[in-house]
């Protein structure tokens, strides 16, 4: 019988990378002092030369000074706080980096993409194994990095699972000792992995043991079998090129709270990262293939082709232009309101111009659902605002375009009889219903 050793798993997972396209590179060999270094330090993590390539190809009308103005932007975040540097580089990423230059005379603003989220292919996907960060002294080395167009965005690290002592939680223990030694690794960090070959669970940067959760399957139709690992679920559910590129851009919120101290009153506002599960990622991208064929479209501006890996139900065989999305049914506890938000995020940049109106049929559903968005509107990218009474929502819905409204059933109702009023005439409205009974 062969014995299961750390390193035969971390070469099952390269192997299950490489039939998903990924490029290999034995890290040591691109080190510093190695036999092709593309790093000059060891502290130094993003493959620079890579980088600069992805950018010039995927932004080929920008200048090149521009460009460079736009890489020294993302070489610019450091502060001492690990997750607002995460912050700072994921809104780059997923946002683009804004840049001013001259053309024809005219100041011109653009933005630098660092990874072409339409075209997954446009990009280079490396897996690399044993990368070394020597950092203020202290020498770690992770098992597994993933890397696009230079950039680390996923950290993987692997237990034998033959030893007793090394458990999935001694990996999350791993992952956490190298985000408190080696911090400069994880401002990319887009998702953490952890396996012992047989289980696998990944999180986001700010989240504890018990927020890591399995992937459950590959194509968001059919739960993987029992006879097949959790890891190599995850790497073909998850870690493909398309779905890792529409979680990163999409999937990923970083919630804001408030918390006021009652002796001294000061207010301090804290940061939790968050990551879709495969069940919201799923059902979301069911959600907006329904919507935009309910909308009377095939495909939309943003998403051309849905890419292999989105797990989306074939929706042709329903009515095209019914303007009725359907329904996602949720467990208590399954995260509804981040699956809204997620559903919010990508919907207003599948469709143009589009407002998206929210309804609720309790005041504290409402409150409770605006504050869960108001908390995440770098996904939304605009403020959501919530309708006091009947008349201000038919103001909010007056607007030519744009928005997201949140309003209770009973503000539709009219001051006096039964005759209800047309609120807008507009097309390009997208109503999410909370709890939706047949009374609403």
């Amino acid at each position: 019988m062969t014995k299961i050793t750390e390193s035969a798993i971390e070469d099952f997972a390269i192997k299950l990378f490489e039939q998903l396209g990924y490029h290999y590179v034995y890290a040591p060999d691109i080190s510093p002092d190695g036999n092709n270094p593309e790093r000059s330090r060891y502290d130094e993590v993003i493959l620079k030369d890579r980088l600069w390539s992805a950018v010039q190809r995927i932004n080929p009308s920008v200048p090149r000074h521009a460009l460079q103005e736009a890489l020294k932007d993302v070489e610019r975040i450091h502060s001492p706080e690990l997750l607002a540097n995460n912050e700072a580089f994921h809104r780059l990423l997923t946002e683009g980096v804004n840049v001013n230059y001259q053309k024809d005379g005219q100041e011109r603003g653009d933005l630098v993409w660092l990874i072409d989220f339409a075209k997954p292919e446009n990009n280079e996907f490396v897996v690399a194994n044993q990368f070394t960060v020597i950092e203020n002294n202290q020498n770690k080395r992770p098992d597994l990095v993933l890397l696009v167009n230079g950039l680390p965005l996923v950290v993987i690290e692997l237990k034998n699972p033959a030893d007793e002592n090394a458990t999935i939680k001694s990996a999350y223990r791993q992952i956490d000792t190298y985000k408190h030694k080696i911090p400069s690794l994880f401002t990319t960090n887009a998702i953490l992995v952890i396996s012992d070959g047989l289980e696998a669970k990944a999180a986001s940067l700010s989240a504890g043991f018990n927020r890591f959760m399995a992937w459950k399957s590959v194509d968001g139709k059919t739960e993987a079998s029992h006879l097949v690992s959790q890891l190599e679920t995850l790497i073909n559910g998850m870690l493909n090129k398309a779905t890792l590129l529409d979680l990163i851009r999409h999937f990923v919120v970083f919630e804001k709270s408030k918390k006021e101290d009652p002796q001294t009153g000061i207010i301090s506002i804290s940061t939790v990262k968050k990551l879709a599960a495969y069940h919201q990622y799923y059902a979301v991208n069911a959600a907006i293939a329904s919507t935009l064929r309910a909308a009377g479209f095939e495909s939309s501006r943003a998403f051309s082709e849905p890419p292999a890996g989105y797990g989306l139900p074939d929706v042709r065989q329903q009515p095209k232009g019914d303007q009725k999305a359907g329904v996602v049914w949720h467990t208590q506890g399954s995260g509804k309101s981040l699956s809204m938000v997620f559903y919010t995020g990508k919907i207003v940049l599948a469709l143009d111009n589009l407002t998206v109106l929210v309804i609720t049929d309790r005041n504290d559903l409402d409150d409770q659902l605006f504050d869960t968005f108001a908390a995440t509107t770098q996904l939304l990218r605009q403020e959501p605002k919530q309708a006091d009474d009947r008349q201000q929502l038919k103001e909010l819905l007056k607007v030519g375009s744009g928005g997201v409204v949140f309003s209770t059933i009973q503000k539709f109702r009219p001051d006096e009889g039964n005759v209800y009023e047309a609120l807008s005439s507009r097309r390009n409205i997208v109503v999410v219903v909370d709890e939706a009974h047949r009374t609403q």
